[in-house]
C-alpha cells in the first residue's frame, strides 16, 4: 500500500532549533573594529560575517602615499599579518619614523642596481622606507593570504631600502608609521584591503 507523506509536527520545531543553533553560532563570530581589525572567535581563529565583510569598505584609494623625511636608524625586521578586512606589513625599525613612499608599480626594481626584481600577483606595490638597512631581514611568508601573494627585499641604498609586495589585485592601501620614544624604535605599516 502507498501512503501519502505527511507533515510531520515535529518539522517546525526542528527548523527552529536549527535557527537557534545558527544564531548562537554567529554570537560567537568576531566583529570587526574600528580599525578594520576582527577580534578572535572561540576557536581561536578570525572569522568574520557578511555584515562584517559589508563594513569592510575603505576610503583609502589606491594612489601613491608619501612622506617627506629621511631618518637615522635602521630597518631591523619585515613581518606580516592578516586581519578580518585587510593583510597587513610591517617595517621595524630602529630611530624615529621615516619618511615613506609606497605606490603600485608595473615592476618592482632593486636600489642601486634598478635592476627589476620578480614579485608574484596580479599587482605589485614598492614599499619605500626612507631609512637604510644594513642586514636583509627574512621576508615573512603569507601563504594563505586573502590579499598578499609575496614579501619580496629589494635592497637597501644610501638610506633608502625597498621591500616589494605582491598583491592579489590593485585594491586600496593605507600607511602610516608610529613611533616608540621609550626604545627609540618605530614601525613601518601598510595595510591592504581585501577589497574595494
Amino acid at each position: 500500500m502507498n501512503r501519502r507523506p505527511t507533515t510531520s509536527p515535529t518539522r517546525p520545531r526542528r527548523g527552529a532549533r536549527a535557527l537557534a543553533v545558527l544564531a548562537a553560532g554567529a554570537a560567537l563570530v568576531a566583529v570587526p573594529t574600528a580599525s578594520g581589525a576582527g577580534s578572535a572567535s572561540a576557536t581561536g581563529t578570525t572569522t568574520t560575517t557578511a555584515a562584517a565583510t559589508a563594513s569592510c569598505s575603505t576610503s583609502w584609494g589606491s594612489l601613491a602615499k608619501t612622506s617627506a623625511p629621511l631618518a637615522r636608524g635602521r630597518v631591523t625586521g619585515v613581518r606580516a599579518g592578516r586581519h578580518a578586512c585587510f593583510d597587513r606589513l610591517v617595517l621595524d625599525m630602529t630611530g624615529r619614523a621615516p619618511g615613506y613612499d609606497v605606490r603600485y608599480v608595473t615592476a618592482v626594481t632593486a636600489d642601486g642596481s634598478g635592476h627589476v626584481v620578480p614579485v608574484a600577483g596580479g599587482a605589485r606595490l614598492a614599499v619605500v622606507a626612507k631609512k637604510g638597512a644594513t642586514v636583509i631581514p627574512s621576508m615573512p611568508s603569507v601563504a594563505g593570504f586573502t590579499t598578499f601573494r609575496q614579501v619580496k627585499w629589494a635592497g637597501a641604498f644610501e638610506g633608502y631600502t625597498t621591500v616589494g609586495l605582491g598583491v592579489r589585485a590593485r585594491l586600496p592601501f593605507r600607511v602610516f608609521t608610529l613611533y616608540d620614544a621609550t626604545t627609540n624604535r618605530s614601525k613601518l605599516v601598510v595595510d591592504v584591503a581585501h577589497r574595494w
